[in-house]
């Protein structure tokens, strides 16, 4: 993780052609993407189900940057452990998928990855004030989880804020993500609130050439 560009982008592999993954992930990595994002579903704590360890442990094998990996599922402490031998590099966990939230988010650490936090919508932000110094990133979601192509939600914008301004108070160092509709018509407002990384599936795999798609996020 680092800040040497003007934003992070990280493409959502949700959108991506699930026949011909490998090339997908070279391209947008070719194309400038920093890192690759892998949403993960279970069908409980979203309504949709996707891909688990040994589809990441697959993309791991052909990504060269690193796999930001989203559990959205129950109980993710039981698989934090799957997920870190899979290859993921930074782990998002759900606050309302868990009881113990600091003890995740330690077991994340302690495995050696970067921990992270999603925050659905209707969260609110005092979920995580007490586990700051546990986090790396947080991810603010801009749409209800579970499905790609999904609209902006434009009062996210406000929490991104506020976040940014509870993040200057508290003296932390994280990175604030945002996925969820970001396309280039919001993402210049999202990086003026202060976002250091954008999440973006069907604004990059919907929008060939993937290079000027993703130029287009960041710039």
């Amino acid at each position: 993780m680092n800040r040497h560009k003007a934003v992070i982008i990280s493409p959502s592999l949700l959108s991506a052609d699930f026949s011909r993954l490998g090339q997908e992930v070279s391209d947008v990595e070719n194309a400038g993407a920093d890192w690759l994002h892998v949403d993960v579903m279970d069908g409980i704590f979203v309504p949709n189900l996707t891909i688990g360890p040994l589809v990441v442990s697959a993309i791991k094998k052909v990504a060269r940057i690193p796999l930001d990996v989203h559990l959205m599922i129950m109980d993710p402490g039981r698989y934090v452990a799957d997920f870190q031998a899979a290859g993921a590099d930074i782990l998002h966990v759900h606050p309302e998928a868990t009881q113990h939230l600091h003890r995740v988010l330690g077991q994340i650490r302690e495995y050696g990855m970067k921990a992270g936090v999603a925050l659905n919508p209707a969260t609110s932000l005092e979920a995580i004030r007490h586990v700051l110094p546990e986090l790396d990133v947080i991810m603010i979601m801009t749409v209800n989880p579970g499905f790609a192509g999904q609209a902006f939600i434009e009062n996210m914008i406000p929490k991104v804020v506020a976040l940014r301004d509870m993040l200057r108070e508290s003296r932390r160092d994280i990175f604030i993500e945002v996925d969820g509709g970001v396309t280039p018509h919001n993402a210049r407002r999202l990086i003026e609130s202060g976002v250091n990384a954008l999440v973006a599936g069907s604004a990059i795999f919907g929008h060939p050439p993937y290079a000027d798609a993703i130029e287009s996020l960041r710039h």
